[in-house]
């Protein structure tokens, strides 16, 4: 792959293709920093945030950023945390979008 994951877009899942083996996960994992794919079905990161504000700012610029790729992740936030899992939910597993937008939060949205 000549270009990084956070350059490329997003593509929209309309169903109907497996998601990623076991092979592929660990190529696209090796790309990412602290990210961990769950049970083979999801990516999933936790940061860390010195307050509240800061880990709610967080969240807004991941869902500005979700918003413009189409992609929604999970956020669960709490005072000084936030949570992100992402899947593909048309077809229950990993896609090459999801680790595409797990690089884009790392590169666009961290402080």
């Amino acid at each position: 792959m000549t270009d990084t994951l956070s350059q490329r877009t997003c593509e929209p899942c309309g169903g109907g293709v497996p998601p990623l083996d076991a092979d592929r996960l660990s190529a696209l994992l090796a790309q990412l920093e602290t990210w961990v794919v769950e049970r083979g079905h999801h990516l999933s990161r936790t940061y860390e945030f010195p307050d509240f504000r800061q880990a709610l700012a967080f969240v807004n610029r991941v869902g500005e950023l979700a918003e413009r790729e189409g992609h929604h992740p999970d956020l669960y936030l709490t005072w000084g945390k936030v949570r992100v899992e992402i899947w593909t939910h048309k077809v229950d597993g990993l896609t090459e979008s999801d680790f595409i937008l797990a690089a884009k939060i790392d590169d666009q949205c961290r402080i």
